[in-house]
């Protein structure tokens, strides 16, 4: 294990191994305070991070940050890593591999050679070098990436800010469900998925749930996908038993405990995936697996020491659950970034570098990478620090953001964003929705050439027949 040493300002600071300089190197979070792995001053963060500027990115390769021999996520990431891909960096260290990410976002051709390295990147890579940059630098990075994804409708074309309709209902009342929906599809919103979490994880209430939607989509022909976020094995039994699944759902996380925590592995997870190809349900694409994540996940599950039992820091293991969802080639993966609580992301400042961060890492790995830009009542944030995150990741080129009736979702008991706060978004950034749903909208004569939502009457709306559903 190697030890890292840095001088500053008259003192000198030591790093027993990557696993304590990526935590001590990590700005401030309240997460890493409670696992006891956090930099103890800002002059030792800042040393930490001066030291990992100048560690090689071969040295991620030799020394993982949670051990291979224990841990089938470092398995994944290290048997799959792409040596080809790497090469045109491997003589990179952090810092580096930093001003050679602001270089390419700068130039011509940044996509593609962006999209090029990504198989050549490890989590830990990304992890390291979004410690060492400025939110400016996350986001001009972010938005040079470019990462698609297809169902039924195109996730992540440039210009593009797609939506996650979340209508949720304490008691997945049908009525309640289809009134926000209503609400939703009436500005604009539901071209990433229409999605339920489900009061309980009855397969037969989840199948209930499933039909709703699918009836609803097929009705009105909307170009959209549904998704009821029960757990992976219920969805493959509902698979089984014929009911009309699009997405497959389920949450992840960084280390082989963590997913236990979750009830799932790796190969579980690829069981899932197949079983949703198997339905060929999709028109524009194959992508079926619906992914979330959210930096604490790991700690909060206990799973978070790593190499020499040493707590890894929060944001590296949440890059980490990113190896994972890049296995599956998913249609969406989002952080619910603040949903977890203050107890790992205090306040609204935190909350908005931990969104700019997972977004950045995500999309460099190569995922079409949402973000739910939200926050728990009990946290030292407001919605005005939400509309500050979601107006940074619609400069970053998210592929999509999760919206809710009025932003309170009343069954989850957190704050997200309201299907205004999207209109938002579009108009000030010049986004479009996913250009089928777009279409769609266009032929119901829902929006204007520029692309901006027109005032619906919803008892004249085509989509009337929604309100007494």
């Amino acid at each position: 294990m190697t030890r890292y040493t840095q001088h500053l300002g008259g003192s000198s600071y030591t790093f027993d191994g990557l696993v304590e300089l990526l935590a001590k190197a990590t700005p401030l979070r309240s997460g890493d305070e409670l696992a006891g792995c956090a930099a103890g001053s800002d002059a030792e963060r800042a040393a930490a991070q001066w030291a990992l500027a100048e560690v090689p990115l071969t040295r991620f390769l030799d020394e993982p940050v949670v051990p291979y021999e224990t841990d089938e996520v470092t398995r994944l990431i290290i048997d799959t890593h792409d040596r080809a891909a790497f090469q045109p960096i491997s003589h990179l260290s952090v810092g580096g591999l930093r001003d050679w990410l602001l270089a390419v976002a700068a130039g011509a051709g940044a996509a593609a050679t962006l999209r090029a390295v990504a198989p050549g990147l490890t989590p830990e890579m990304v992890a390291a070098v979004s410690k060492i940059m400025r939110n400016q630098d996350l986001i001009a990075v972010a938005r040079a990436v470019a990462v698609t994804a297809g169902f039924r409708t195109t996730i992540g074309l440039p210009g593009t800010l797609a939506t996650r309709l979340q209508p949720n209902h304490p008691t997945d009342d049908p009525r309640g469900i289809a009134a926000a929906t209503l609400d939703g599809l009436l500005l604009g919103c539901g071209d990433a998925v229409i999605g339920i979490n489900p009061a309980t994880d009855s397969p037969q209430a989840t199948a209930e749930l499933l039909h709703l939607l699918d009836e609803v989509r097929v009705r009105f022909d909307i170009p959209t996908q549904s998704c009821v976020l029960s757990h992976v094995t219920t969805t493959i039994g509902l698979i089984e038993a014929g009911a009309p699944v699009d997405l497959v759902f389920q949450s992840i996380a960084g280390t082989e405990g963590a997913n236990a925590g979750f009830g799932v592995n790796i190969s579980l997870l690829r069981e899932g995936n197949e079983a949703g190809r198997s339905l060929r349900r999709g028109t524009v694409g194959d992508n079926v697996m619906y992914l979330e994540t959210g930096q604490g996940s790991a700690l909060s599950a206990v799973a978070h020491l790593g190499t020499g039992g040493k707590p890894v820091d929060q944001q590296t293991l949440e890059a980490r659950a990113y190896a994972v969802a890049r296995d599956l080639d998913p249609l969406l993966v989002n952080t619910v970034v603040g949903f977890i609580g203050p107890e790992y992301l205090y306040d609204g400042k935190q909350i908005i570098r931990a969104g700019l961060e997972d977004h950045f890492c995500g999309k460099l790995l190569g995922l079409p990478m949402g973000v739910d830009v939200c926050y728990t009542n009990h946290a030292e944030a407001d919605q005005d620090d939400m509309d500050t995150l979601l107006t940074l990741l619609g400069a970053a080129g998210c592929a999509f953001v999760i919206a809710v009736p009025g932003a309170d979702d009343v069954m989850l008991g957190y704050q997200s964003l309201s299907f205004h706060d999207a209109l938002y978004a579009r108009r000030v950034l010049n986004l479009r929705p996913a250009p089928e749903f777009e279409s769609w909208l266009a032929g119901l004569g829902m929006i204007d050439a520029a692309g901006r939502v027109l005032p619906v009457e919803p008892l004249a709306s085509p989509l009337r027949a929604l309100a007494g559903a």
